[in-house]
């Protein structure tokens, strides 16, 4: 299979060293992916930039001047935990771009999928607020964009962080599906069963909130049951993946016991239901493991074999959980 691989150096140039979310993760992510058989075998591309008025179909006026104004400074905050570099806006709507365009190649045919190393990451930015680590959602702007041209997207997001900028930003239309496996409770304190949409978009929005220490074996028993039944009624042209490997067990903003290889599972259940996919980065920030958890993604996109060594214990039983989200969603899916 064609697997398009996203980046720019210029995705460094957002960066603050003493940041969780820094330069660095780019550089142990592709150097694990550096040292696989296949990495030569990858489709490298530059990302483009984002045009500004796909952006302010999705973003806010004044949140935009806000990060085009921060970006003239060296160094500026949104929020206690938000930076922004000098020149953020460009190197900004170059992630957006890189995501949306990775979209139109992979539904073209011209890549069979795609997995974007981008930066400033994005599913924290609501319509009209940046915070959590992101500036603007790159996988939100893609998806409504692809939306407007008649195509049905999927969004999964297994960041240990619910991603309520995406769930702010899809949560009234009925073509673009957001499905998310969280910790709960965690930042930012959304992402609760009872949040499934409003208006058209009513059922379209699935939360799975997990408890701290749940696995493999809980996640995914609520996609087997619940998650992928409902995207095989949906049947999206395309799926979009918010890939936050701070679900890893060693995670230190984490709380989740994901293991590197499950990352790369999340990917094959997804492909089963349509393998036109695009994955995106978001949280993550273990050295030693959000490369390897990259990896595992990578080689399931390409069809290539890997497994890491790693192990941990997780807790399992999510009957009751899995049960009080199927009856929320019940009114507008079949189980």
């Amino acid at each position: 299979m064609s697997t398009q691989i996203i980046y720019s150096e210029e995705f460094k140039k957002h960066n603050n060293p003493g940041h969780p979310e820094n330069a660095n993760r780019l550089d142990y992510m592709l150097d694990e992916l550096r040292k696989t058989d296949f990495y030569k075998d990858l489709d490298f591309v530059l990302p483009e930039k984002l045009p500004v008025d796909i952006l302010s179909s999705v973003h806010s006026e004044e949140m935009i001047d806000r990060i085009i104004e921060s970006s003239k400074e060296e160094d500026s905050w949104i929020d206690l935990d938000t930076y922004v570099s000098k020149n953020d806006f460009e190197t900004s709507l170059l992630a957006a771009g890189g995501v949306y365009n990775a979209c139109l190649d992979v539904l073209k045919g011209k890549a069979d999928n795609a997995f974007c190393f981008v930066r400033p990451p994005g599913h924290h930015a609501t319509r009209n607020r940046s915070m959590g680590f992101c500036l603007f959602n790159n996988a939100a702007i893609a998806a409504k964009e692809i939306a407007k041209k008649g195509k049905k997207v999927l969004i999964i997001d297994p960041d240990v962080h619910h991603g309520n900028g995406t769930q702010d930003i899809i949560y009234d239309i009925s073509n673009v599906i957001y499905q998310s496996l969280h910790l709960s409770p965690h930042f930012p304190g959304t992402g609760n069963i009872s949040e499934i949409g409003i208006g058209e978009g009513k059922g379209y929005t699935n939360n799975a909130p997990l408890s701290y220490f749940y696995g493999n074996e809980a996640a995914e028993q609520i996609l087997n049951d619940v998650f992928i039944p409902i995207a095989n009624q949906f049947k999206p042209d395309l799926i979009i993946m918010s890939s936050g490997f701070d679900s890893h067990h060693s995670d230190p903003l984490g709380g989740l016991r994901f293991t590197a290889d499950f990352f790369g599972r999340i990917v094959k259940k997804y492909q089963e239901v349509q393998e036109k996919m695009v994955i995106t980065i978001e949280g993550g920030y273990n050295l030693d493991w959000i490369g390897k958890c990259a990896v595992s993604q990578i080689a399931q996109l390409s069809e290539n074999k890997i497994n890491f060594s790693d192990k941990t214990d997780s807790k399992k039983d999510v009957l009751k959980l899995k049960n009080s989200i199927k009856k929320e969603l019940e009114d507008y899916w079949d189980f």
